[in-house]
C-alpha cells in the first residue's frame, strides 16, 4: 500500500525479531523486546499495527493516553477484549490497580505454546520521575513475559525520554533491541508520489517525509497544485498535523513553545531569537532550547573547521514544522475564513529564500552518504561555515571530524534555483570564502538544481545524483 513506501527494511526487521522468538519456543527464556522510537505522525503505531496483523499470531495493542493509572489500566483492559490474545478475558475479569498486577496478568494471558506480539504504544506517557514504571516493567520482563515465547514492541514518540529506558542504570538497560522510525526519505517521498528528482526534494521540505501528509498528495501533482488544494481544506493534514504534535508535546502558552516559533520564523542565533521570542531573558531562553534540543525538535550547528567556534545557530530539525511555523502556521486564521489563496501567495513570495536554507541538511545529507565517489574522499563530518556576522558562509564543509576538524577535505556552494545554474560569478565568490577558511587547496564542489555553467570545480551534483544517496 502507497502508506508502507520505505518502510520495508522496518518489516523485515521486525519479522527477524518474531522469527527468533517462534525458534525459542519452549524454551526457558524466548521473549524478545524492541523499543522503536520516532517523532509523532512518522507512522510508528500503523508500521506496528500493519506488522501485527500479518503477523498470523495472537497480539495486543494496546496505547496509553497519559491519564490517570485508573484511566490507563481501564484502556489496557478495554484493547485485550478487542484483541485475539485466547486469554485475553483474563485481563477484563482481574480489572488489576496497578501496573505490577498487570503485567502480572498479561503473563498469564500469553501462550506458551506459540510466539505472540505484545505492544504498549506511547510508553512516555507510563514512564513518572521516580522511575516506578520502568522498575515494574523490569521486573515483570525479568520474571515472567521474558520466559514467555513474545516480542514485546515498545513505542515512543518522546526521543529523549525512549533514550533514557535503555540508558545505563536505569531499570530496563540492555533488555531490548533500540529501532528508530525516521520520516520517509527523499527518494521514497519521490516514488511514492511519482515526482522527478527535483520535485522530490520539494515535497519532502514541504512534507517532512511525513507519511500521513505524503497520503494527501496526488500522485504525479506538483509542488503549487497541491499546496492550493491543501490550503483550502482546514482539516488538510499540512494544516493540522504541525498543530496537533504541538499541542502533544507543550501547552500553547509554553514558553518553549514561543521559542520554538521564532526559530521557526527564521532566527538562528541566540541573540534573534530572544529578540523575536519578545525580549526573553537569557536564562530563560537557554532552558527552552535545552528541552527544545532534548527533546529532538530543535538542533544546535556549529561552524565546522579547524578552529573552535561558539557561533552556535539553531534551526528547527523537521522541515515540515519548520515549514508551518513559518509559512503557514501564523495565517491559520486567514486560511479558517476561506482566505488560503493569501496564504498560498505569501508562500510563493518567500519560497526561493526558504527553501534554499531549508535543503541544506538535506544536502549534507546525502553527500555523507554518497562519498566517497570518483571525485571527493569520504567526509565522516559534512555541515556549513559562517563567521559571527555572516560575512563568509560556506553551504558544505567536508571534514574528518566534527565540530573542531583536524583535516578539512572538501568545501562546497549550493545553488538551488529553478531557472540559474551555478556559473562563474558562484565559483569565485566560493574560492573568496575557502581562502576565508583555510590556506589548504582543498577540493571544491557545487551542488545546484539547475546544472553548471563553468568550469574548475572538482565535482557537481544536482537532484538525482543526491537523490541517488537514499536508493543504493
Amino acid at each position: 500500500m502507497v502508506d508502507f513506501v520505505g518502510r520495508r527494511d522496518e518489516l523485515a526487521t521486525l519479522e527477524r525479531e518474531l522469527r527468533k522468538v517462534a525458534s525459542g519456543v519452549g524454551g526457558e527464556r524466548s521473549g524478545r523486546c524492541v523499543m522503536l522510537r520516532g517523532r509523532r505522525r512518522v507512522g510508528k503505531s500503523r508500521l506496528v499495527e500493519r506488522f501485527a496483523e500479518n503477523s498470523g499470531v495472537p497480539f495486543l495493542f494496546y496505547a496509553a493516553v497519559g491519564a490517570s493509572a485508573e484511566d490507563d489500566l481501564t484502556r489496557l483492559a478495554r484493547d485485550a477484549q478487542a484483541s485475539n490474545l485466547p486469554l485475553a478475558h483474563l485481563l477484563t475479569s482481574a480489572q488489576p490497580q496497578n501496573w505490577d498486577a498487570a503485567f502480572d496478568v498479561l503473563a498469564a494471558a500469553l501462550p506458551d505454546d506459540q510466539p505472540s506480539v505484545l505492544v504498549v504504544d506511547e510508553v512516555p506517557y507510563l514512564m513518572d520521575d521516580d522511575g516506578a514504571f520502568e522498575g515494574m516493567l523490569q521486573r515483570a520482563w525479568d520474571r515472567a513475559l521474558e520466559t514467555k515465547p513474545v516480542l514485546l514492541i515498545l513505542i515512543g514518540s518522546d526521543l529523549s525520554m525512549m533514550e533514557a529506558l535503555n540508558s545505563y542504570g536505569r531499570p530496563f538497560h540492555q533488555r531490548g533491541r533500540e529501532m528508530v522510525l525516521g520520516p520517509l526519505n527523499p527518494a521514497e517521498v519521490g516514488r511514492m508520489l511519482d515526482l522527478e528528482p527535483a520535485e522530490a526534494f520539494d515535497a519532502a521540505l514541504v512534507t517532512g517525509g511525513l507519511p500521513l501528509i505524503c497520503v494527501d498528495w496526488p500522485r504525479g501533482a506538483g509542488l503549487w497544485d497541491f499546496l492550493e488544494e491543501a490550503l483550502n481544506d482546514p482539516v488538510s493534514p499540512l494544516l493540522v498535523s504541525a498543530e496537533r504534535s504541538l499541542a502533544a508535546e507543550f501547552p500553547p502558552k509554553a514558553q518553549p513553545r514561543n521559542v520554538l516559533s521564532a526559530i521557526g520564523s527564521g532566527e538562528r542565533s541566540f541573540t534573534n531569537i530572544a529578540r523575536a521570542a519578545g525580549g526573553i531573558a537569557a536564562t530563560s531562553l537557554q532552558r527552552s532550547l535545552e528541552v527544545l534540543v532534548d527533546k529532538r525538535i530543535v538542533a544546535v550547528d556549529l561552524p565546522l573547521s579547524t578552529r573552535p567556534s561558539k557561533e552556535r545557530r539553531y534551526r528547527v530539525v523537521d522541515s515540515y514544522l519548520r515549514f508551518w511555523l513559518h509559512l503557514v502556521g501564523p495565517y491559520i486564521g486567514e486560511i479558517e475564513r476561506g482566505r488560503g489563496d493569501l496564504t498560498l501567495a505569501r508562500i510563493r513570495a518567500n519560497w526561493t529564500s526558504w527553501r534554499g536554507r531549508a535543503v541544506e541538511p538535506l544536502i549534507r545529507e546525502a553527500l555523507a552518504r554518497l562519498l566517497p565517489d570518483d571525485a571527493l574522499p569520504e567526509a565522516p563530518a559534512v555541515g556549513g561555515y559562517w563567521t559571527r556576522n555572516n560575512s563568509v558562509e560556506i553551504d558544505i564543509v567536508g571534514a574528518d571530524r566534527a565540530p573542531v576538524a583536524k583535516e578539512l577535505r572538501f568545501v562546497g556552494s549550493v545553488k538551488w534555483l529553478e531557472r540559474s545554474p551555478f556559473d562563474q560569478h558562484d565559483l569565485v565568490a566560493l574560492h573568496r570564502h575557502r581562502a576565508a577558511l583555510t590556506d589548504e587547496p582543498v577540493p571544491v564542489l557545487a551542488v545546484s538544481r539547475s546544472g553548471v555553467d563553468c568550469s574548475g570545480l572538482d565535482a557537481a551534483y544536482g537532484p538525482a545524483d543526491l537523490l541517488g544517496a537514499w536508493q543504493a
